[in-house]
Order: structure tokens, then C-alpha cells, then sequence
């Protein structure tokens, strides 16, 4: 029997679980906000403010009440960002069954697609990622590394739910796999829960073989000190001076003794806190996290002084591999519904899993041709940016 023409609603699902298989990263982080957005029944536009716990300090014994105003913290979300894929197709391409037709044009396509959203999404939330693993320019090929980023995720009070993961490149985790042949997991299981890319699980992780993973170059210069002397609790910019050339955004750098403490207790861990560039001249470094030295939201010891020296973590002007670990609500990713022209004979929207694709068809009579675009709007945050940790290489 001949074959019949494929129609939008099939090359829309296929196009969909494609992207859905692909999207390694972005199919392990929190995607549980995609419905908020592109709703019929009263939109919130293309922005969502997302809460964070209030935090609280404890009163010891039966003094008088110490009553907190409670602090609400929140991050923003904002899909703003569309990405596609073009493509073109004759009647005897469309005649194809699904599955050559997916082989030939779909999943090249939505190769290209899913592998440029994946890289722009995890190079963002590895900016945004401040604790930092392992030794710069030597490649695990243990679980030293792993097992410090996993340490940094406990103090940091991370869920142990069996939601982490780690994402690597393949480079580094040849030689991780080399020399812990014994400790990956092979079970139905995780078997059953495949997705494109996973190796298997230890040290309390799924890890993924990801060639997406950010690599990080230093700037020119890696070594400053702070030139201000008024400190405000709260602060996420500091005056500097001694950089012949400005830190690169993303860079981890700490502070000489300003060590982290305990989001609970208070008490002071023996590491410095680390912390990441978000904006740099050779004069000043905005950083996230903001530095609290009291309060409920304290997470350094002591607040910094002047002449205090920032030390980056590498050298000047090298790149470094950012592998990350991370628990899945450290980050979120969600798409909208984009709409459905009004005068296109043939546009689809289809939602699964937190991703949500159009596909928008029109022929070309002159060259008998289909052209085809499959589009997708998204954005991502760093929600609880403390719940992940680069691990270097």
C-alpha cells in the first residue's frame, strides 16, 4: 500500500519526543513552571517571580520573643528567548513513512536544535553557579572531585532524594569511568529511565556524558584585593584594585578567611566561600552570592576588610573545564506556548514534559516544496543556585 503523506500532528510529536530524548540537561532540572506560561486563561506574560524560603535565626532559651519580619526572597523567570529550526521538504520526502522521514530530516534537526538551547542553558547556570570542586587543570579520575562537590551540596542543606546529577564532558569522564569501572550501576532501573547520554549512577548522582559543558577561560588577570573600607551587610559589589585586566564573568573567586557558615547553625565551615562574577571592570566585581555576615540570610563568618586579597581559582588567561553537579532544584527551565497564527492552514502546539514546541507549515506551489519551522520559546533560572557545585577539570 502506498504510503500516505504525513500530516503536522505527526511531524509535531515526533519533533517533540526528539527534543525530549536530546535534552539531557534540561530533561534532569525542575521544569514544574512551563504551565504557567502562554495560558488562554488569563497569561502572566513572559515573566514569573519564583519564592524562596524565608530564613529565620533560632532564640535560645526562655527570653523574651525575638519576633522576625519574615524576608521573602524570590528569583525571576523570564521565557524572552526563541530558537528554531528551518526546514523544507518536496511531496516525495513527505511520502516517507515516520521513521525515515524522522532519520533523514527531524532528528538532525532537532539535534541542532536541542544541543544549541542545551549549550546556552547550561553555560547560564554554570555562570550562576558559585561552589566550585577539584583542582584546575587536573582531571578527576576518583571520586576526590565528586565526592568534595558532593559535600558542598550537603552543607549546603540539598535534598538527598535520588534527584542529582552530574553532567560531564566525554574527555573528562573517560578517565572517570576508567578508574571507577566498578562502582557504575547497571540496573533495569535506571535502564528504564534512559536518557540520551547517561552513564549511570554513583556517589548519590546520575551521571551524564554531556559535550555541552561550559568551558571557563580566566581573564588576563586572576589576583586583586578589595580598596574600600565601608561595608554594608548585604553587599554584592566590591570596589578592587591591583587587576591589570578585569575578571571574566562566571569566574569563581574567594576572599583571604571570609569562610562560609552553616545556612542553619551559623557556625563557620574551615573553606573560604566562593563566590562567582556576574559583572567585572578592573576596578569593581559584582558577585552572587551577596555576602551576609548577620542576620537570618548569614553565610560568611565575618565581613571583609580592605586590603583583603581575591584570589580566582586558575590561571590567568587558561580555560577550564566546568563539569557540574547539581540537585534538580537548582535550576528551572521552562517553555511557553507560542501562539497559533491566525491564518496558517497548518501550525501545531504541543506541550510534553515541560517542553513545548510549534511547528508551522506552508507549501510552496512554485517549487512544490513544504517549508517547515519548528520553534520553541524558553528561559531558565538558577533558583537555588547553592544546591549545585562545578566540579573543574
Amino acid at each position: 500500500m502506498a504510503n500516505s503523506i504525513l500530516t503536522i500532528d505527526q511531524i509535531t510529536n515526533e519533533a517533540l519526543r526528539l527534543a525530549h530524548e536530546k535534552a539531557s540537561f534540561i530533561g534532569t532540572i525542575n521544569r514544574q513552571f512551563d504551565s504557567s506560561f502562554g495560558r488562554s486563561d488569563g497569561k502572566i506574560g513572559d515573566t514569573l517571580r519564583i519564592r524562596k524560603p524565608s530564613q529565620y535565626t533560632r532564640r535560645q532559651g526562655s527570653r523574651v520573643m525575638d519576633v522576625q519580619d519574615a524576608e521573602e526572597q524570590n528569583t525571576t523567570l523570564v521565557t524572552a528567548t526563541q530558537d528554531g529550526v528551518d526546514m523544507k521538504f518536496n511531496s516525495r520526502e513527505l511520502s516517507l513513512d515516520l521513521q525515515n522521514f524522522s532519520q533523514q530530516h527531524l532528528e538532525p534537526a532537532m539535534a541542532a536544535m536541542i544541543s544549541g538551547i542545551e549549550s546556552d542553558v547550561i553555560q547560564g547556570c554554570t555562570k550562576l553557579t558559585y561552589n566550585l570542586a577539584g583542582t584546575a587543570g587536573t582531571p578527576p579520575t576518583d571520586l576526590a572531585s565528586t565526592g568534595a562537590a558532593r559535600a558542598k551540596l550537603n552543607q549546603n542543606l540539598a535534598p538527598k532524594d535520588g534527584n542529582r546529577c552530574i553532567q560531564m564532558d566525554s574527555v573528562t569522564m573517560g578517565g572517570l569511568v576508567n578508574g571507577l569501572k566498578g562502582l557504575f550501576q547497571d540496573s533495569d532501573q535506571i535502564k528504564k529511565q534512559y536518557r540520551e547520554g547517561m552513564v549511570g549512577r554513583t556517589a548519590m548522582a546520575d551521571f551524564y556524558e554531556n559535550e555541552r559543558v561550559w568551558t571557563m577561560t580566566n581573564g588576563a588577570d586572576v589576583a586583586g584585593a578589595i580598596n574600600q573600607t565601608s561595608f554594608t551587610n548585604g553587599l554584592s559589589t566590591l570596589t578592587v584594585d591591583a587587576y591589570t585586566a578585569a575578571p571574566e564573568v562566571g569566574s569563581v573567586f574567594t576572599i583571604a578567611s571570609v569562610k562560609q557558615v552553616h545556612p542553619e547553625t551559623k557556625a563557620s565551615f574551615s573553606h573560604d566561600q566562593q563566590f562567582t562574577v556576574t559583572a567585572a571592570t578592573t576596578t569593581s566585581i559584582t558577585f552572587s552570592p551577596a555576602m551576609y555576615w548577620e542576620g537570618a540570610r548569614q553565610n560568611v563568618d565575618h565581613q571583609p576588610s580592605n586590603d583583603d586579597v581575591i584570589t580566582h581559582v586558575g590561571s590567568a588567561s587558561t580555560g577550564y573545564v566546568q563539569n557540574l553537579m547539581y540537585h534538580k532544584d537548582a535550576f528551572t527551565f521552562a517553555t511557553a506556548a507560542l501562539p497559533m497564527m491566525a491564518d496558517a492552514a497548518k501550525c501545531v502546539v504541543k506541550s510534553y514534559d515541560g517542553l513545548s514546541v510549534r511547528v508551522w507549515q506552508a507549501s510552496d506551489i512554485r517549487n512544490d516544496e513544504m517549508l517547515t519551522r519548528i520553534d520553541m520559546l524558553y528561559g531558565y533560572a538558577a533558583i537555588r543556585p547553592e544546591w549545585a557545585s562545578r566540579v573543574t577539570s
